[in-house]
């Protein structure tokens, strides 16, 4: 039995659901990690308190996205020009 033959079996309800996980979870794991890693990079030492304590809460609350991209992504901030 092919993917699609099994596919067409399962009823719209079902498919509905299964692309809503899906979308949700494309959006907990990848969209928002990569917004939030762009973020920090760009604001790191212009940040206030409250948005530095509110990344920090976007941090704790998406690790498991952080971590997943976290091979691909560089995210050393720049120093102080040494070598």
């Amino acid at each position: 039995m092919s993917f699609f033959r099994y596919l067409s079996d399962i009823s719209s309800e079902t498919r509905t659901l299964l692309l809503a996980y899906g979308v949700l979870g494309g959006l907990y794991l990848i969209l928002v990690p990569l917004a939030l890693y762009w973020w920090m990079n760009r604001r790191w030492y212009i940040m206030g308190k409250i948005e530095r304590l509110f990344v920090y809460g976007l941090v704790f609350l998406f690790f498991p996205g952080l971590i997943l991209l976290s091979p691909f992504l560089n995210m050393r901030l720049k120093g102080q020009g040494e070598t």
